[in-house]
This record gives structure tokens, sequence and C-alpha cells, in this order.
């Protein structure tokens, strides 16, 4: 089978190339930046391109794309030629080509504003269900990007698979005050409960997505590890995320300790990724549990795939704040 992965020389992107090559797949890499997975460097707001690494392929899995990080230093236009219009193109050269699936890299960030509940308020419980409600422009092309996606099952019966996958990115938190308060493999690790997913566990996700495609036709699936809290934890969890921990974990302060760590003091969403687990039969093997047992074994807590691929960062410049721009 031959799949072309857009975004190549991303975190994603290399990941997937990875494991695409290693399981003996006929991988194309398309990126605008070298790597060492990127066999075509070029941009998908360019449409002979496109069509040109299109020509032969199976399935594509379509990662690239502008990220939050990048809202400081790219425009709006930017963001809507790259997110929105780069994945028309590929859309439409790949009803052209004739491709059996279309997967779609999209995000938790989409949800925006239904991820911020008012003060005094249970956490939000995010799943399928829930209507995004885009904060800023990165959220809003990619529910663009998302419908066209949509669109384009609706007219062409292209499977399309779109997979909104929460935090796996290895650089150090975007927020400021994150950052001073919390060594960096602790924020990661708190964000297990809720918030985050291993690349290697992302990874798997798209690889099952690509297979079950044609049988599903057209879906949306939250990706992010396995929350060990339910519904009825939201209120508790919002005000007293360590008492909750504690309770489902006994280990967990122990650990925490010996490590010098800490717990957030309120957890204000949940993602949900149920529906993922039992439609596409995925197994995430990592979560809260996981990197709380390696952390206290002294281990890495990232999986070997995410070791490999590393640390890229979004930007290629240091800013007045450190790796982010002030405003991000």
């Amino acid at each position: 089978m031959r799949i072309v992965v857009t975004g190549s020389s991303g975190h994603l992107g290399e990941g997937l190339m990875r494991t695409l090559v290693e399981r003996g797949h006929d991988a194309v890499g398309l990126d605008i930046r070298k790597g060492p997975f990127t066999s075509v460097l070029g941009s998908i707001t360019e449409r002979e391109v496109v069509r040109s690494v299109l020509d032969g392929a199976d399935s594509i899995i379509h990662a690239a794309t502008l990220h939050k990080p990048h809202i400081a230093t790219h425009s709006h236009h930017d963001f809507v030629e790259t997110n929105v219009v780069g994945t028309l193109n590929l859309l439409e050269e790949s009803v052209a080509a004739g491709l059996g699936s279309f997967i779609f890299t999209s995000t938790t960030s989409t949800f925006g504003r239904a991820l911020m509940p008012d003060p005094g308020a249970p956490a939000a419980w995010i799943d399928e269900s829930v209507t995004p409600l885009p904060k800023n422009i990165y959220g809003v092309t990619k529910v663009a990007a998302e419908n066209l996606c949509e669109l384009f099952h609706h007219l062409h019966a292209l499977p399309c698979i779109i997979l909104r996958t929460s935090r796996f990115f290895p650089d150090e938190d975007d927020r400021h005050e994150v950052r001073g308060a919390y060594a960096d493999e602790n924020s990661k690790a708190n964000e297990y409960l809720y918030r985050r997913v291993d690349l290697s566990d992302a990874v798997q996700a798209h690889l099952l997505a690509l297979e079950e495609a044609q049988r599903i036709g057209f879906e949306r699936y939250i990706v992010s590890a396995t929350t060990p809290f339910t519904d009825a934890d939201l209120a508790d969890i919002r005000a007293d995320a360590a008492g909750v921990v504690a309770q489902l974990i006994p280990e967990f302060p122990e650990v925490y300790e010996k490590l010098g760590w800490r717990m957030f003091p309120g957890v204000d969403r949940v993602y949900v990724n149920e529906k993922a687990r039992r439609e596409l039969g995925w197994e995430p093997l990592f979560d809260f549990r996981t990197v709380l047992s390696k952390a206290n074994g002294r281990e890495d807590i990232r999986s070997d795939l995410a070791r490999a691929v590393g640390l890229k960062r979004y930007h290629s410049e240091e800013f007045a704040d450190g790796l982010y721009p002030v405003k991000a």
C-alpha cells in the first residue's frame, strides 16, 4: 500500500513515517521542511505538488498544519491558506486520484470555549457529542477543514476519518505560568489524567483509522490517553484534583512526594476516548498509571517512538519569553 503522509518532518508525521516504513509500507513523506523521512519537499498549498505526490497513492494521512504556537508569528491568512485551502487541495486531488481513504489529523483545540467552564462549575466532560466553539484562528481553521472532509465524504463517498488528538508534543508547555511553576515532566505526567496522549498511541490510532476507514465511511474521534476519571468526578476534580487522584490511585501521593512533583490544583476538562477505543479497536498503552510507574522507577515517561522522534520545536528562533512568542 502506498501511503502519503503530509507534515512528515513534524512530530506526528515522523512518528507515522517511521512506523509505516518499519511495517513495510511504501510511505511517501511531504513537508515544506527537510526531515529524515521527508521524500518530497513542497507545500500542500501548491496544487501541482499535491497532484504529483498523490499520483499512484492508495491513501493519505494529512498531518500537516499550522499549530496554536504559530498564532503570534503567522497571519490569519496563513492559517486559512495552510489549514483550509491546503486541506481542500488534498481532498480534491484525492478524489481525482481515486484514493481509498483520507485520514485527517485534527485537534481537541477545536472545542475551544467548550473547554472553559464557568468558575465554580464542574469540569467539562469532552466527548464527540460536544459542539466545537473555537476560540482562535487555529481552532476555526481546523473545524473548517473537518467540515470539508465531511463534505467530500458526502459528495464523493471518500472515506474520511477525523482524529481530534490531544497534546503529544515534547516541547515545554506553551503557558508561561505552567512552565514557571512545574517541572516539564511533572506537568506532562499530570496531563495524562485528562489532556495528553503519547506519540506512539497517536500513531497507532491513525493506523487503525487507515485500516477501518472504508468500513466506517466518515467519523470523528477523540484521541487522548484513557482517563481514570468518570463523569461523577467532574465537580471534585475541578476543586481538588489531587484528592480525587489519591482515591483512585493510592500510590500517587507517595510517588509524587518522592519525585518532588505536584498535581495541578484543579482540572477543567476531561477528554474521553471511549468511542475511539470501541469503534477503532484502539488500545492506548500510555495513561497516568503508566507514566506514574515509569517515573517512580526513574524511567523516561515517553515511549521509544517519542524518544526516537525527539524534540523539533515549533519555531526556529528564541523570543523574549523563551521558546514561545509573548502573545502565544
